[in-house]
């Protein structure tokens, strides 16, 4: 009997099929059913069943690292549609400041003050244009992206019909704080919608449509602007017909109302605490005219909602006052302010080469407001180029990492980042066009001593523009990369940064060239920016690390959260 049991597990331990094992996975054993060759049919069977895997996914040989579930249920023309749409409501923050900058010289002339003060609702705009997005950021990772469009478009719809409406200095400068208040939230909405449908592995390209709207406004908006103003006015001009009137705060009033209202009707909600997936229904306050339509769908193709997570997901839903703590914890932690520090100089200059290339080119050119503002298009072309170049050169560089350390590339699935150095793969990309940004700084400003042919200048812009633009763009992605749970909020603590430097550069600019020359002005800024580079090659070094204490950190933090409670 005892001889006979032994032979019985000499044949099973001989029938076992062996499972190669993964990388950094423990070696796991299969034991057949019945004879060897029924167990190679088996897994024969097994492969042939296996789904291919798309051109976009790698295989899997760090399996808990990689989420079960689809990271979206919408398409992905969904998805861009979203995006795109986000991308068009965040242009109206930065198109509603640069707009304003060609006619600087009319309406300082037209309410009979200074220069100067017409420059300080510059600088009020941007920092307005910081602080309001600490609000509804936060407000929109709890209460929904929908209901903080509703917020930031009535605020700016009412701004702008009352400086459609006014005529003096002290009514336009406290109105352009609440018509920056109302449009600013939008940047950080826009990118909110990003972290909500994207993982990490693809979000460069969608971050570049994301980021069109930010990118293309300061650009574009002053050819607008230029035309406004030399042929309408900047406020209120009566044309060929007494009863006809046009001016460039009653252009964006026309503009957001005529895209506020598709967006109120059927923009869906994203937002992960409240919709998951996307693929349950939001709470009253979120929803919009198709999704009764798009879940009945669902429902009629057999895809049922999970009530128990659904009911979870409800709990997250708190309509609250709007407040900037979430804000203010990102700008706390150490990793994102030195990289947040870098990106608001870089923009800083930027703000500075537009507010100053007024001034600069009508003393130097004799520009009128229409050249001047056509003296943005090479800013503007670079930044267009950069939108379809940047966010590919950054998923490759994603691909080429993950492959190198055999880390999972997953479609549509989220990923835990938590051993992976994706401060190496985003700043490899960043870092080069910082250092070139600067270098054009520099040329730039030394160009704008003397009236040299005006090629100098325009090559040099456009190479700013593709530059700064582009690394601008990676260090977005970054800081979503680094706080995926509150894309929002941490778009928002980047605004704040962006916004405040940028408002001092703008202040400080014109009174810089005067006592020091354009030269040296410009060479001072750009020598700041080429310091701050220090932050983010920190974090290429020790961004890993940092992550993972922060992680460790916030662990022991729970688990002393549920031991007290159990207490």
């Amino acid at each position: 009997m005892t001889e006979r049991a032994e032979d019985l597990e000499r044949q099973i331990a001989e029938s076992t099929v062996q499972v190669p094992s993964k990388v950094g996975a423990p070696t796991s054993e299969t034991p057949a059913v019945g004879l060897t060759h029924a167990s190679d049919q088996n897994r024969n069977a097994t492969l042939r069943e296996k789904p291919q895997e798309s051109p976009l996914e790698e295989k899997n040989d760090q399996p808990n690292i990689v989420a079960t579930e689809e990271y979206s249920s919408f398409t992905i023309a969904q998805k861009r549609a979203i995006i795109v749409t986000g991308s068009f409501a965040a242009w109206f923050s930065p198109m509603s400041g640069s707009i304003y900058y060609p006619a600087l010289n009319q309406i300082a002339a037209d309410l009979h003050v200074t220069s100067a003060k017409v420059s300080i609702t510059v600088t009020t705009y941007l920092i307005m244009q910081g602080l309001a997005p600490m609000m509804i950021a936060g407000f929109s990772d709890k209460a929904g992206r929908r209901p903080a469009y509703l917020i930031c478009f009535t605020i700016y719809i009412i701004a702008n019909l009352a400086l459609a409406l006014q005529d003096s200095y002290i009514a336009l400068l406290l109105l352009r704080m609440l018509q920056s208040a109302g449009s600013s939230g939008t940047v950080a909405l826009a990118q909110g919608l990003v972290g909500d449908c994207i993982t990490s592995s693809e979000r460069g390209q969608y971050v570049a449509w994301a980021s069109a709207g930010t990118i293309l406004g300061p650009t574009l908006s002053p050819i607008l602007g230029g035309l406004l103003s030399q042929y309408c006015g900047w406020h209120w001009v009566r044309t060929f017909r007494e009863h006809s009137c046009l001016s460039i705060f009653w252009f964006l009033l026309i503009l957001s109302v005529a895209f506020f209202i598709p967006i109120a009707l059927f923009l869906p909600e994203t937002c992960r605490k409240i919709v998951g997936d996307g693929s349950f229904p939001p709470p009253w306050t979120s929803a919009n005219l198709t999704d009764s339509i798009r879940y009945r769908k669902r429902a009629r193709n057999g895809i049922e909602v999970n009530e128990a997570k659904a009911a979870e997901l409800r709990k997250n839903h708190k309509l609250s006052i709007p407040n900037p703590i979430g804000t203010l914890v990102v700008l706390a932690d150490f990793e994102s302010a030195i990289l947040l520090i870098t990106n608001g100089i870089g923009i800083a200059c930027f703000y500075a080469i537009s507010t100053g290339a007024s001034q600069a080119f009508h003393n130097l050119y004799g520009f009128d407001d229409l050249y001047v503002s056509l003296m943005f298009l090479p800013i503007g072309a670079g930044s267009l180029i950069s939108i379809f170049t940047t966010g590919k050169l950054v998923d490759w560089n994603y691909r080429r990492h993950a492959k190198r350390l055999a880390f999972p590339l997953t479609k549509n699935r989220q990923t835990d980042l938590s051993t992976f150095p994706i401060e190496l793969a985003r700043i490899q990309i960043a870092l080069p066009l910082f250092i070139t940004s600067a270098a054009s700084i520099i040329g730039y400003g030394w160009m704008l001593t003397h009236p040299i042919p005006l090629a100098g200048p325009i090559i040099l812009l456009l190479i700013f523009g593709y530059c700064q633009i582009g690394a601008s763009q990676v260090l977005n992605i970054l800081i979503i990369d680094i706080h995926p749970a509150a894309p929002a909020t941490a778009t928002a603590a980047n605004n704040v940064l962006r916004c405040l430097i940028g408002a001092a550069a703008t202040a400080a600019i014109i009174p810089m060239s005067d006592a020091v020359g354009n030269g040296w002005a410009y060479t001072i800024l750009a020598l700041f920016f080429i310091g701050s580079c220090a932050g983010p090659i920190a974090s290429m070094r020790y961004g890993i690390e940092w992550r993972r204490a922060k992680k460790e950190k916030a662990e022991r933090g729970r688990k002393a959260k549920e031991a007290k409670g159990l207490a």
